[in-house]
């Protein structure tokens, strides 16, 4: 029973005591005076009166009423009833409130207000000051409130004869029941009557229509979101005009919240004079009046309900968790079925009858049945996870909610989590967790609905069904019977309000009123007590949880197979069986991602532990610990499933004996765990453990059944320690005295002692095996830091200072063993303290439990200290045995293996990804470092791949970025460092160091790796040092002499030409480009001497004239016989006799001038330039460009006759005058406008001795490629080039003042009349840089067109590469791994944008070259793109270019000579580590693969051979691609240096011999679709849908590594399956090709390699000494050609398709190649059935083969058909040479070698090309002893060769035999 109402006040309008014109509220009256003992007066109500603040009227409002909620300090609520009405005002009110309206007219005014001021107007009117009666009470009975409110208003208005005083004390003295359903009549003594209906059960809250009210004003979602804020603990403000609505929303959202309550501030309506508590820090749910909506708008974390508009606002940074799926949107429909039944029916042809709606009352039960189904789902099973931890003398009780989290699947869900977390979930805990009390409707839900609401999910009428059952109960429990009674309560008549009051409201006699209650009081006091006896019950449990979604976990689905494997495992190790067990266990470390799989693991575990221990051998021990590991690995911190928890007792179980007397157990190895360190786990594993021994105290020992698993239902007949702790809570209060302190003290011991064990456990798992590492301090800041850590309630100082004093009194020297020994001292009394005072453990206890922490800890750091110091002792494990890699010849080792794990890169294939085959990583083995290469060798971890080796490795010199890492081992899941390498031969290691690999090894690693990746010098990379140990006979200056001789002879030639000049010039230093500062050697020590020869130099000065000294002539026959000079022999393009002089009638000729490297240190010595330009101009002309790089030219069509030519970018400071703005001033002539000059005559020498074509066509446009608009003036742009920006030019155009216009050019003969301006093809078009080309004005007389392009830089090259590296070799393994990724990080990387740049811009200059213009390329520097446009340009234009020789001779010609900087781009010493890798090279490269995938039977080599040299020029082996330019070479001695001193098998320093040696033994580099046509022009498809990735970027083979170390890559023979080791039958010939393993192409070689080799296995079979594979090759391409002709058919047979337009010649026949070739089947008549190879695909040899062409033939006596010695005169100035000859009719070619027996043949003559033989002449340097008769030349149409023979008849003899053999053709 309850008091109905506990004060009656009257509060009234008084002035405010600072005068400050508010009024204020003041109590008139309270009755009773005094408190009530057991309920104080509750505080501010005058506040609460008046929300808005206390104000007066103009004129008289009607009266208002509503409740307001006030709470107490003690969280209990009171609600006032609040009735105001207004009177007129006293005069002392009056005058405060008129000091105060006109204070407000005032500001009213300035506002613009129409209202008058009472001054204004005259005397004021009558004001009117409110008064309130206020009931204060703690039931909520509203409508009782207001009738009672209202009735006392009523006599005093209406005068009615009835003493208002025995009204109140009436009211004052009502006492009712607060439950159980009666209905209860009351008078207040007023002739009036009132039913009070109390609920059924006072637990569920009664909403009457409050909560319909609230979704009505803001429907279902905003509802919804404001339910989940309210339950995450958000701030929740309700904003309306009308304070009634504000407290039913208030109510309404209570109401949903059930069965939880809330616990924080609730005011649902806030006095204006509080607003600021609104920024209080705590969670709250608050009314506003929404006149102060404005004061709300900055607060930045409060979630805004406006009631009136129907809005919900969350703020940004506030995010409310939705409700789990699929809740959430069950929820929403449900609710939308409640609230519009209407809805389900709308789209109906014939809709039903529609039903009435519910009222109001009933709808407001439906909504909230629904959310009490949500929660009945949400929480269902909670009663599994209450750990009971006390039960006498009062339950304590815990919930676990890991475990509930775990079984309910919701571990990632925000929502639940945070509810859990929340404060109203620990009161739901504490008071329903109690097993036995009175039970409701929801306890009846969650128990006993679940599985018909799980039922019911698809069924949308059935949930409704029982949503309709559930709110008949809720609504039977607030009107369990139907209204009979009426209510008869008397109201004031009609506008009662306006009427004049007779009197203000009078004063109570406080006397009478006061007896009256006292009366009561004395009443209550003599009858007995009414309790009605609560129904007291013990709690179903329900049935155990199920998860919300049945989620299958993906892949690990719980399969028995996988379950079978981990228990036949553990059982292969228990019984010894350790190899059966280590076949499965990569199959048990992958099933145990699964739950299922781990919970199995513990059981099995469990079952192999008898008495607590279970001691096994070391490599039982090892098992297990890994099984653990792997186990915890994935536990998170909160152990939601259990797992570590069930793991605990197995870690202080298995051990092993590691002497007489030290055991280590397997704690001391699973300590790397996180879970370990979180407080919340060791709590719940606390409580759950005190759980058991307390229910075993209870139990008879017949029924203990042990601890139960958390979360798993029991059998039936077993007792849960709920059931136990109700049925003891029921006996309780029959048990005596004595009794009941027995059992609370057993209890409590109990306790006690899981707090010591638990304090030993923890201190196990704590404190590492090595004391002295403080990892457990850097890796656990839960432990280091209280604070983190410290999430108990109650935080005891006791504890603190125990550690504290702990730390300085205890007798540890270092200070970082105290420092982890202080810090798990600290946790675990962290841990005590909490668990103790939730147990209730007295305070003595606690203090014991204190002190003996430390005493504990350090024990157990001593018995460590012993188990650490022998378990250093073990040995080690039998780790595989590290295999030694293969090295070249040379190749030192100089790091020997450190034990490391090679891990997935991110290629898929290797973890057997997409290209399927087992995961051959991670692998365990050894890193390597050589002087050439870093190599890992080693064996995959999973056993069932068999024993593969795997090897990765890449040369030192492309490593490109190295980085340290923090990786798990893939066996031990241990956390290790390791190291992440990657290569820019698109390798990449990802290691993870073994443990017994030390950091300093790994340092020292990285260390060397540096130091040989980057070496001080160039000559200490493994080029260099490869031969110094093979040559040791050598003086040791031999290489630095060289650079000396350059520099004498520099100097001679010097001051010779400054003797001619005489001293009368400024000489000055020639430019040097930057490259060569940046080498960091020294600069020449002459450098004054070095002058770069002024302008007016004699023609003779420099020309190379007879006077040369005889070491200068030496340097010219070197220069001539470089790479270029053969090349510009070959296209005519200028020769130098003998004697040096120049033919005049050539149009170029070839310069020397650069043959001290004076003008352009890049340039190669000698030049071609135009006839007419004498040397010393060219001097002049260098220096308007960029490095000096003056336009040369390099190529001339053969066809067209025009020339290509490259120079650097234009200099700012000597721009020619025809680029030239016209409007600069004159500042006088300079010497650089001399330079200018020069340069304009230049391209004009240029262009006049080019054969002019006038193309009468039109004039070419470009279009497409000139897109800036060429006629602007202006100065140059600056011109960025090779990552420098050089600022713009000085002021450009004044130099060349009043230059504009040219006077047309005599040379060519064109008239210069206005018709000589028509539109026509320009002779020379100059390819330049977009940004250098701003503002150039385009050349009056149209004999050269400046094309602008845009190129792309050379630093966008090097980051496209670095994106281009990650996406091919991810670096770690993608997480959901799809072709769409790589393809977008591919297109991300710009690479293949920039190849088609380069091809289009190639692909322009061809067709310009066609068509007869000229072509100067002009970008950059000159060095870095200009090279690919060139070479590329070559390469299309040019069919000499595409066979193996002529590539060759380009790379050498435009890349080596003319300087590119493969040093500097390569980043090859420790000068350029700053530049980074950048692969100019490469990029061509690729270029020309796209081209050779178009045109497959337009080159002679293969792709392989494009993949070698894309290997080999970064990979520092060969010398050719060191250094930046001819001039750094010949410094070091490197390019003549053969000459003479080099004899003796010495290693290949050479690529290009490499190449040579490699190409007679393998056709490796050979493409056998060879088959050009005649001078075909290629014109490539450029757009990036036509270009492939290519595979040299991707593709990598495991077994060997890189293929392009031909002597490395060709592994052991294997042996044929018929001779087997292990002596069994052979099964199959097949052999299994590992995608990504196996090198495919020497896994299947295509068919002609193939026969190839079967003919020289049968050569070696027969004996015959074998035939080199190229002249088997030619021969069946001969026999091919000739069956074509007897067929009668004119085109070549189907070997050689040449005549296929140019379409189907391009996107051909695409060939997978490798190293051994192509895959092109012939027409041969081969034998198809032996497809496979027996086992050749390894053959060591792969020498020259041959085909069944000539299988049976001794073939030597037809092969030769006359043979002898002749003199041959060598090419171009090389004498002559004796040479033992042999005419081969069958071949139809001429052979030479260099004597008899040998068998290489030194070059051939083919009889086809051959056009005469005629007599010939001697010529200088021939045989002198013989007749001039003897001589003869046999012109073919290459070139005339010269022969003697040794007398007339025999060379008459050799003039016959070819003169028939050409007959015969």
């Amino acid at each position: 029973m309850a008091r109905l109402a506990d004060y009656f006040v009257l509060v009234a309008f008084g002035p405010h005591p600072r005068g400050s014109g508010e009024g204020q509220g003041q109590i008139l009256q309270r009755f009773p005076e005094k408190d009530w003992e057991d309920n104080p007066f509750p505080q501010g109500i005058e506040l609460f009166c008046q929300p808005s603040g206390w104000q007066l009227c103009p004129e008289r409002n009607p009266p208002t009423f509503f409740v307001a909620v006030l709470t107490d300090i003690n969280s209990e609520r009171h609600y006032c009833a609040c009735l105001t009405f207004w009177e007129p005002a006293e005069p002392a009110q009056a005058a405060a409130g008129a000091e105060d309206a006109a204070g407000r007219d005032e500001e009213a005014d300035e506002g613009g207000s129409g209202r008058l001021s009472p001054a204004a107007s005259g005397p004021p009117g009558p004001l009117f000051a409110p008064k309130t009666l206020v009931l204060v009470s703690r039931l909520d009975h509203a409508d009782v409130f207001r009738n009672s409110l209202g009735l006392i208003y009523t006599i005093h208005v209406e005068g009615l004869n009835v003493g208002l005083e025995s009204v109140v004390g009436n009211l004052l003295t009502c006492v009712i029941p607060l439950a159980g359903g009666s209905q209860r009549t009351i008078s207040l003594g007023a002739g009036d009557r009132q039913v009070i209906q109390t609920p059924l059960t006072e637990s569920l809250p009664v909403s009457r229509c409050s909560v319909a009210l609230l979704f009505r004003q803001l429907g279902i979602s905003n509802v919804l979101s404001l339910f989940c804020a309210a339950l995450t603990e958000h701030k929740v403000l309700f904003l309306s005009r009308s304070y009634q609505r504000l407290a039913d929303a208030c109510r309404g959202l209570l109401a949903l919240l059930f069965p939880l309550r809330y616990s924080f501030t609730y005011v649902p309506i806030l006095p204006a004079q509080l607003l600021e508590v609104l920024s209080t820090p705590t969670p709250f749910i608050i009314g506003v009046n929404a006149a102060f909506q404005a004061e709300t708008q900055e607060l930045l974390d409060v979630i805004v309900a406006d009631l009136d508009g129907g809005t919900v606002t969350v703020p940004e940074c506030v995010s409310v968790p939705p409700l789990p799926e699929p809740l959430q949107s069950q929820t929403h429909s449900v609710l939308s079925m409640v609230l519009d039944p209407e809805l389900e029916l709308a789209d109906l042809a014939f809709p039903p009858p529609a039903a009435s709606p519910s009222s109001l009352k009933m709808q407001d039960k439906e909504l909230r049945a629904v959310f009490l189904r949500l929660f009945a789902q949400l929480l269902q099973g909670y009663r599994w996870c209450l750990h009971m931890v006390r039960i006498h003398p009062e339950p304590v009780i815990r919930f676990h909610k890991a475990a509930f989290l775990g079984q309910r699947g919701l571990v990632e869900d925000d929502f639940l989590m945070k509810v859990l977390e929340g404060m109203a979930f620990a009161g739901f805990v504490s008071e329903r967790g109690v097993p036995y009390r009175p039970t409701d409707l929801f306890d009846e839900l969650v128990a006993h609905e679940v599985a018909r609401m799980r039922a019911d999910e698809s069924h949308p009428q059935r949930v409704l069904r029982h949503v309709k059952e559930l709110a008949e109960q809720l609504y039977k429990n607030e009107n369990p019977y139907p209204a009979v009674a009426m209510h008869k309560v008397q109201r004031p008549g009609e506008a009662s309000h306006l009427r004049r009051a007779p009197r203000p409201f009078p004063r109570l006699d406080e006397g009478v009123v006061q007896w009256i209650v006292d009366q009561a009081t004395a009443k209550m006091q003599g009858a007995p007590p009414a309790v009605k006896a609560e129904r007291r019950t013990t709690v179903p449990s329900g049935p155990p949880m199920t998860a919300i979604l049945e989620r299958s976990s993906g892949l690990h689905g719980n399969s028995a197979r996988r379950l079978e494997v981990v228990r036949n495992c553990i059982s292969y190790v228990f019984e010894g069986k350790m190899l059966e067990a280590k076949k499965l266990l990569p199959a048990v470390l992958r099933a145990l991602k699964g739950r299922a799989a781990r919970r199995c693991l513990v059981q099995e575990l469990h079952l192999h532990v008898q008495q607590n221990r279970a001691v096994l051998d070391h490599q039982q021990f090892d098992f297990v610990v890994r099984m653990m590991n792997c186990c915890l690995q994935d536990c998170t911190s909160l152990d939601e499933h259990g797992i570590a928890a069930a793991l605990l007792p197995l870690v202080t179980a298995f051990c092993r004996k590691l002497s007489p007397g030290v055991t280590q157990f397997a704690y001391s190895c699973v300590q790397e765990h996180v879970v370990w360190s979180t407080p919340q786990f060791w709590e719940s594993m606390f409580y759950g453990d005190v759980q058991a021994h307390i229910r075993a105290l209870y139990l008879e020992p017949a029924e203990d059944w042990g601890p139960s698993q958390v979360g798993e239902a029991p059998a039936q007949d077993e007792r849960s320690a709920l059931d136990v702790a109700s049925e003891q809570r029921r006996l309780w209060p029959t048990l005596s005295r004595e009794k009941q302190q027995e059992l609370v003290q057993k209890e409590e011991s109990t306790v006690f002692s899981q707090a010591i064990h638990y304090a030993n456990r923890m201190s196990y798992l704590l404190l590492p095996l090595d004391s002295s590492k403080s990892r457990l301090l850097r890796e656990r800041a839960g432990l280091g830091d209280p604070e983190s850590a410290s999430n108990s309630l109650v935080t005891s100082s006791m504890a603190g200072s125990v550690a504290e004093s702990y730390d300085t009194e205890s007798g540890f020297e270092d200070a970082e063993t105290c420092d982890v020994a202080g810090a798990v001292v600290r946790f675990i009394n962290r841990f005590v303290d909490k668990v103790c005072t939730e147990s209730g453990v007295t305070s003595e206890h606690l203090k014991g439990l204190h002190v003996m922490v430390p005493d504990i800890v350090q024990m157990h750091i001593e018995t460590l200290e012993a188990v650490h110091r022998e378990s250093k002792r073990l040995p080690p494990i039998q780790k595989p045995k590290l295999l030694r890699p293969r090295l070249l010849p040379g190749e030192e080792c100089v790091l020997d293996g450190l034990r490391v794990y090679l891990l997935p890169d991110g290629r898929e294939e290797g973890a057997g990804g997409s290209g399927g085959g087992p995961a051959l990583l991670p692998a365990e083995g050894a890193v390597f470092l050589t002087t050439y290469r870093v190599i890992f060798t080693g064996m995959p971890t999973d056993p069932l791949v068999g024993e593969q080796v795997v090897v990765r490795s890449f040369p030192v010199a492309a490593l490109t970025k190295e980085k340290r890492i923090s990786v798990q081992t893939p066996v031990d899941q241990l956390l290790q460092d390791g190291l992440q390498l990657r290569s820019c031969t698109f390798q990449l290691l990802r290691m993870a160091f073994d443990e017994e690999v030390g950091s300093d090894s790994a340092e020292v690693f990285r260390k060397q790796l540096h130091r040989l990746r980057f070496p001080p010098d160039i000559r200490g990379t493994f080029a260099f040092t490869l031969g110094s140990a093979h040559t040791s006979g050598r003086p040791p200056r031999a290489t630095k002499d060289k650079a000396p001789s350059l520099r004498t002879l520099s100097r001679n030639l010097v001051k010779n030409a400054k003797k001619t000049i005489g001293r009368q010039y400024v000489t000055r230093k020639k430019y040097n480009p930057p490259s060569w500062e940046h080498r960091g050697q020294p600069p020449p020590e002459d450098q004054e001497d070095e002058i770069s020869v002024s302008e007016e130099l004699e023609p003779s000065t420099l020309t190379p004239t007879s006077a040369l000294k005889p070491s200068d002539r030496m340097t010219m026959s070197s220069l001539v016989e470089r790479a270029c000079c053969r090349d510009y022999q070959r296209l005519g393009l200028g020769t130098l006799s003998s004697s040096l002089s120049r033919a005049k009638s050539e149009p170029f000729r070839v310069s020397p001038v650069n043959r001290m490297y004076a003008i352009c240190r890049s340039y190669p010595g000698l030049l071609i330039v135009p006839q007419s330009v004498q040397d010393n101009a060219l001097q002049r002309v260098s220096r308007c460009y960029r490095q000096n790089r003056f336009p040369v030219v390099c190529w001339r069509s053969g066809r067209s006759k025009a020339v290509l030519l490259r120079s650097g970018g234009l200099h700012g400071k000597g721009v020619v005058g025809l680029f030239k703005a016209q409007n600069a001033p004159s500042p006088g002539q300079s010497q650089a406008d001399s330079s200018s000059l020069e340069q304009e005559k230049y391209l004009q020498a240029v262009v006049s001795s080019m054969p002019r074509y006038a193309d009468m066509s039109g004039r070419n446009t470009l279009s497409g490629f000139s897109s800036a608009h060429l006629g602007s003036h202006g100065k140059w742009g600056s011109v960025r080039a090779s990552g420098r920006s050089g600022g713009l030019s000085g002021d450009v155009g004044s130099r060349l003042a009043g230059r504009d216009t040219l006077a047309p050019p005599q040379a060519n003969g064109a008239p210069p009349d206005p018709g000589f301006l028509r539109p026509q093809r320009a002779a020379l078009y100059i390819i330049g840089d977009k940004a250098q080309l701003k503002g150039v004005r385009p050349d009056p007389l149209q004999q050269w067109e400046l094309v602008p392009i845009e190129v792309f830089e050379v630093r966008q090259v090097k980051t496209s590469f670095k994106k281009l590296l990650k996406a091919c070799v991810p670096g770690c393994p993608a997480t959901e791994p799809s072709p769409a990724s790589f393809l977008r990080s591919l297109e991300d990387s710009e690479w293949l944008t920039q190849i088609h740049k380069l091809l289009q811009v190639s692909v322009l200059v061809v067709e310009l070259l066609d068509s007869g213009s000229s072509v100067l390329v002009s970008l950059e520097d000159g060095w870095d793109i200009t090279t690919q446009v060139v070479s590329l340009v070559q390469l299309l234009s040019d069919p000499f270019y595409r066979t193996l020789d002529g590539f060759r001779l380009l790379v050498e010609k435009e890349w080596l000579s003319f300087g590119h900087r493969f040093s500097h781009r390569g980043a090859h010493t420790l000068a350029g580590q700053s530049s980074g890798f950048t692969p100019v090279f490469l990029q061509f490269l690729d270029c020309v693969h796209q081209v050779h995938l178009q045109f497959p039977m337009e080159f002679e080599f293969s792709p392989f051979y494009l993949k070698f040299l894309g290997y080999h020029h970064v990979s520092r082996r060969f010398r050719t691609f060191l250094l930046d330019s001819d001039y750094e070479r010949i410094e070091l001695g490197l390019l003549y240096e053969e000459k003479g001193e080099r004899r003796g098998p010495q290693p290949c320093r050479s690529v290009w011999e490499y190449v040579d040696r490699l190409s007679k033994r393998t056709p490796a580099f050979y493409n056998y679709m060879y088959a050009p046509e005649d001078a075909e022009v290629l014109r490539p498809y450029s757009n990036v849908s036509n270009l492939r990735v290519w595979d040299f970027y991707t593709e990598e083979a495991l077994s060997e590594g890189p293929p392009y170390d031909w002597e490395l890559a060709q592994g052991p023979p294997e042996p044929l399956e018929e001779e087997r080791p292990d002596g069994g039958a052979p099964q199959s010939r097949r052999r299994v090709v590992w995608p990504c393993y196996d090198s495919r192409p020497r896994a299947q070689p295509d068919a002609i390699s193939r026969l190839l080799e079967e003919l020289q296995r049968l050569e070696a079979e027969l004996g015959r000494p074998p035939e080199r594979w190229k002249d088997t090759w030619d021969r069946v391409k001969a026999a091919q050609r000739l069956e074509g002709r007897l067929d009668g058919r004119g085109a070549p047979s189907s070997l050689l398709v040449s005549s296929v337009p140019h379409h189907r010649r391009s996107l051909g026949v695409y060939l997978p190649e490798g190293p051994v070739g192509s895959t092109l089947s012939l027409s041969l008549d081969s034998d198809q059935s032996s497809g496979s190879t027996t086992s050749g695909s390894r053959q060591a040899a792969r020498r020259s083969t041959s085909t069944l062409y000539s299988q049976f033939q001794t073939a030597e006596s037809e092969n030769r058909s006359y043979e002898g010695t002749l003199y041959k005169k060598g090419a171009f100035m090389k004498p002559w040479k004796a040479r033992w000859f042999v005419l081969d009719k069958t071949k139809h070619q001429l052979r030479y070698y260099d004597h008899r027996v040998d068998t290489e043949c030194k070059g051939t003559i083919d009889l086809a090309e051959v056009e005469a033989v005629a007599p010939g002449t001697p010529t200088m340097g021939a045989p002198k002893t013989v007749d001039e008769k003897a001589f003869f030349d046999v012109k073919t149409t290459r070139r005339v060769y010269n022969f003697c023979a040794q007398d007339v008849p025999s060379a008459q003899q050799w003039v016959d035999q070819i003169q028939s053999c050409l007959s015969d053709a």
